[in-house]
């Protein structure tokens, strides 16, 4: 196979991790007989140093002539004043509009080595295996804003069309899986949430019946992410709260490091991209996990290179790295580590 992918390695740790993945693709397309060619391109912070702006027009072209995107992180305190007229994080929520990747996939997965990386008891940790679908490109991050020296609001806005899609992607997921889905909102607040909750009643009911609907409220969602993780097979939800949910799904897995992310549409170049941030303050000095951007990679050799044995090879290489004792400063519980570099290459020798 042939492949065109976008690399964007942002700021902070971005190049670095975004490095790593692209080590680990050269030594799938050696070992498969693949042809991956990589181009590189500029957003969040780095772009608007180069050109003003964060999402610069080339760099979409770049994106939409692409099979597969590839991004590391975007911010930093360079760009941190959030007052700023043009900010790092325009470029991502940009490219996400731009590219319409509204299903945003998390994973998460234990790996049991890394129990002690968790703030969890180990017994809490046992059969966790989640996907967290987020709606990407709707609600209060994208809505209305307004402000003046006395007051500001963020309009959140879904509409039925936007809700039907999102978990028509969760639902069939879930049938892929356990068959089990948790829709979290906040309806006896929340405008919004009604419609989501009443949405979603009706798809699931109408479309997939052999699927089994719990609905949560976000605050219940977020304590029972904690006290019963093992009882969620697929958690769809809207942004905001899926944007939450996950850093906190995270310290299940023991760190921000481990998780990965895909973001897809229909029939549109897909995003891949760690749920990490781009971490200024270990930029550079080879503290970073690479495995959640290699992981991303994994993901995007499945949903968008239908590479499926590839893409188990990578995930089974990141799994025996950790099983072989391989730790980076963040998974290593105050213990001996190596560096963003030497991880990669313990991932690249598991690769079978």
């Amino acid at each position: 196979m042939e492949a065109l992918i976008t690399l964007l390695p942002g700021d902070g740790i971005g190049p670095e991790v975004t490095r790593c993945a692209q080590d680990v693709l050269d030594s799938i397309a050696q070992r498969f007989d693949h042809r991956f060619e990589f181009r590189e391109a500029l957003i969040g912070g780095a772009a608007i140093d180069a050109t003003g702006e964060p999402l610069p027009g080339a760099t979409v072209a770049a994106c939409q002539a692409s099979q597969a995107v590839l991004l590391g992180a975007v911010g930093g305190p360079k760009w941190s004043d959030p007052n700023a007229a043009v900010r790092p994080e325009q470029g991502l929520l940009g490219l996400r509009a731009t590219l319409g990747v509204y299903a945003n996939i998390r994973p998460v997965r234990i790996h049991p080595e890394l129990a002690a990386a968790s703030p969890l008891k180990a017994e809490k940790l046992d059969g966790v295996d989640m996907l967290v679908i987020r709606e990407l490109t709707g609600g209060i991050y994208f809505g209305k804003k307004t402000r003046d020296a006395e007051s500001a609001s963020d309009l959140c806005e879904y509409t039925v069309a936007e809700i039907e899609r999102i978990v028509r992607v969760a639902a069939r997921l879930a049938g892929e899986r356990r068959g089990k889905l948790c829709s979290v909102d906040k309806a006896n607040v929340l405008e919004t949430s009604r419609l989501w909750r009443d949405t979603t009643d009706r798809v699931v009911a109408d479309e997939f019946p052999g699927i089994e609907l719990e609905t949560l409220l976000v605050d219940a969602a977020a304590m029972h992410l904690l006290s019963r993780p093992a009882d969620f097979d697929v958690i769809v939800t809207e942004n905001m709260f899926g944007d939450i949910l996950t850093d906190e799904a995270s310290m299940l897995a023991g760190s921000l490091g481990m998780l990965p992310s895909a973001s897809l549409g229909d029939s549109t170049v897909a995003l891949y991209e760690p749920i990490h941030g781009s971490a200024p303050d270990i930029a550079g000095r080879g503290l970073a996990n690479p495995c959640a951007m290699i992981a991303s990679a994994a993901m995007m050799l499945r949903h968008s290179l239908g590479l499926v044995a590839e893409a188990d090879a990578v995930e089974a290489a990141i799994a025996s790295a950790i099983a072989g004792g391989a730790r980076t400063a963040d998974i290593a519980a105050g213990g001996e580590h190596i560096s963003t570099d030497e991880m990669a290459a313990e991932v690249k020798r598991n690769l079978s």
